[in-house]
């Protein structure tokens, strides 16, 4: 009867813990709609030569990484209170460091822990893949505006200043003010664009990071404990085991000391027979 109660309350922690579980993978779903948004509009940037759509569509890549963090960090949140919610459970009888209930809780964290990996891979993937593009576009809106190929350096410069005096003077000189300055204009809406995101990637990567350390750290606070359950248990069988080897050597003993008594009794029995015979006698 009591482990069928034991039983129950098992199953209905993890109906609560499954619950928490699903509110997760439901905001992990919505954070990965926002990525494929992301990298939609990505691909999109690289078909934009002007400043205006290139500013518009800045400000919607702009809201969807602030979303993203919010869901993150709302993800994060929710992490640190399974983990809570986790160490509470193990506390329950028959719900400790070992049990059934705690293995599952374990391995659906694991499997949350490696999703959560990928898509901190993704958005590291996508950020470096943007800074990369954006050099790239750089170096070609130079060699639009000038005709002469950009090297390294000059293009990391370009990158870091948003735009060069020596790029504006030429072109205008060149090319004509209104065509060269919408370019321009365009390239420093780029700049910002990449920029901005960036700054909200890195963040979102260390929101990541903490929750990867999060899910680690809980991990390994329970292989530790499963590590001294598994110590302790040892103790106990050798224990029991050494108690059989001492009750055993305790029979043996009782025993010979019985056989003893009884071989001295007969002992002395033979020899007061004779000598009660002849008194008898």
């Amino acid at each position: 009867m009591q482990a069928g109660g034991e039983a129950w309350k098992e199953t209905v922690n993890l109906d609560g813990f499954f619950k928490e579980i699903e509110n997760v993978k439901h905001d992990m779903r919505a954070v990965v709609q926002l990525y494929k948004r992301l990298q939609e509009a990505n691909e999109e940037s690289k078909l934009i030569h002007e400043a205006k759509s290139m500013k518009e569509l800045h400000a919607r890549m702009d809201s969807d990484v602030e979303q993203v963090l919010k869901l993150v960090k709302i993800i994060k949140g929710k992490l640190e209170t399974l983990e809570l919610s986790n160490a509470d459970q193990r506390k329950l009888p028959g719900c400790g460091a070992g049990s059934s209930s705690d293995r599952t809780r374990t391995s659906v964290l694991n499997g949350l822990a490696k999703k959560l990996k990928d898509m901190m891979d993704d958005f590291q993937g996508l950020r470096t893949k943007m800074g990369s593009e954006y050099k790239e576009t750089v170096q070609r809106r130079y060699f639009t505006i000038t005709g002469e190929k950009a090297n390294e350096e000059m293009i990391e410069n370009l990158i870091s200043s948003g735009a060069s005096e020596t790029l504006l003077q030429k072109a205008i000189e060149e090319q004509g003010r209104g065509q060269v300055l919408d370019t321009v204009q365009e390239i420093q809406e780029r700049h910002d664009a990449v920029k901005e995101m960036e700054k909200s990637l890195i963040e979102l990567h260390q929101v990541f990071l903490d929750m990867a350390a999060l899910v680690d750290a809980q991990g390994r606070q329970l292989n530790d404990i499963e590590s001294h359950v598994a110590r302790a248990n040892s103790f106990v069988r050798r224990g029991n085991v050494q108690l059989v080897v001492t009750k055993d050597y305790q029979k043996n003993n009782r025993k010979w000391a019985c056989i003893a008594i009884v071989i001295g009794t007969c002992v002395v029995i033979i020899l007061l027979l004779p000598v009660y015979l002849h008194f008898k006698s």
